[in-house]
């Protein structure tokens, strides 16, 4: 198995859910008041049988038009048509972002020749309009043209791919456990967003249900030490793939 980050960078985001790329060398935060920051990392797993994406980032683009995802993914040594998996934790703008392209005018899939796989209800809320999280001309293009696969509960969608109904993020969130030749890699999406919400316990606003977010975040964590899990952190500021050790009720993370 090869794990590879495809670090989008770093962003700030405000009330009204734009997201504003923020470089901490020559950027101010103080010049954007009421605003969060956070980093965007992507991944791409090999395995024997195939090349999958964890979460698809902003959809951000260079400077020559390219998306950012499909040009990391050539740097990692694969094409993008070579993905045959996506994997989607849930359904927000920062993490569906790069799931489409713009061409000509017209959204097109990134990814058209790969298998989305994601949760019945979490679909079904994107489609609501109820959250401004979600941007429905993404989830309208990936309907009309797009391979998607449903999923519901917790189960296995491929050998070694397992996939488990969480709740804590969103309603309907999901996380991934890959298994191959006794590796284990682990993707929280946003229950587990990055190694700092290891090191302190807390119940966030932003969490569909706070509370239960901080009990897996614990609960994950232990389990992670305990089986020896590659921990994959999507808006990790600094170690995106670690390895988690836990001992006298404490976590440690090292990079991977």
């Amino acid at each position: 198995m090869e794990i590879f980050a495809l670090g989008e960078g770093s962003y700030s985001v405000d009330s009204s859910k734009q997201f504003i790329p923020f470089n901490p060398a020559t950027d101010n935060a103080k010049d954007r008041p009421s605003s969060l920051f956070i980093h965007v990392n992507p991944f791409l797993v090999k395995t024997e049988r195939d090349l999958i994406v964890l979460d698809s980032g902003l959809g951000y683009k260079d400077d020559k038009g390219e998306l950012l995802l499909h040009q990391h993914i050539r740097e990692a040594g694969f094409a993008p048509g070579e993905v045959s998996l996506v994997l989607q934790s849930h359904l927000h703008y920062d993490h569906t972002g790069g799931l489409v392209v713009e061409r000509n005018g017209k959204l097109e899939p990134s990814f058209p020749q790969a298998v989305h796989v994601i949760q019945q209800g979490e679909w079904e809320y994107a489609l609501s309009g109820k959250s401004s999280s979600y941007r429905l001309p993404i989830f309208e293009t990936l309907q009309r043209e797009a391979r998607i696969e449903f999923v519901e509960g917790s189960g296995e969608v491929r050998p070694g791919i397992h996939f488990e109904l969480s709740g804590g993020h969103t309603q309907f969130h999901q996380v991934f456990l890959l298994e191959e030749d006794g590796q284990k890699c682990f993707f929280g999406g946003d229950e587990l967003p990055e190694p700092e919400q290891l090191l302190r316990k807390f119940a966030a606003k932003y969490d569909y249900d706070g509370r239960k977010a901080m009990h897996l975040r614990d609960e994950y964590g232990q389990k992670a030490a305990a089986e020896n899990w590659v921990c994959l952190f999507y808006h990790a500021k600094s170690t995106a793939i670690g390895k988690v050790q836990y001992q006298d009720e404490t976590f440690t993370i090292t990079p991977y």
